[in-house]
């Protein structure tokens, strides 16, 4: 009985290792206008013992100033295809950790392994809400 209860266990825990796994990796948006020469790049790591880090990088011409680096960072949480994100303001924030991803949610979305269309749908996340008002409804896709 021992064994089995044991057995069972281990399976459970690598299943949520495995969900995990899918949403861990590296995510970037690039925007750009080549006429005025604005640029704007975000690029979101989420870890696989479920730390963050974020950047926002904006270069926008005839800006003050005319380069700007925002920086995040936190932990992340999963719950089916919605990912929750915390910071603490102890641990996460300093001079260049300034950006506070606390109320933040983000939308996993990738194409449904059922469907065996030809449609192309890009591995992304959608945030939903955020108390950083520029981040929502930005879209960052998996690289």
């Amino acid at each position: 009985m021992k064994l089995i209860t044991t057995i069972l266990f281990l399976i459970f825990n690598l299943t949520l290792f495995a969900q995990s796994n899918q949403f861990a990796g590296e995510y970037q948006r690039t925007l750009e206008d080549t006429q005025n020469k604005h640029l704007i790049e975000y690029k979101l790591t989420l870890n696989q013992d479920g730390t963050f880090l974020f950047h926002s990088y904006s270069k926008i011409n005839g800006g003050v100033p005319p380069e700007v680096n925002k920086y995040g960072k936190g932990k992340w949480t999963a719950k089916d295809n919605l990912i929750t994100f915390s910071s603490n303001k102890q641990e996460d924030f300093d001079a260049k950790y300034t950006l506070d991803f606390n109320k933040s949610t983000a939308r996993f979305v990738t194409k449904n392994p059922r469907d065996k269309s030809d449609k192309i749908v890009k591995t992304r996340l959608t945030f939903l809400e955020s108390g950083i008002f520029w981040m929502e409804r930005i879209d960052i896709f998996k690289i």
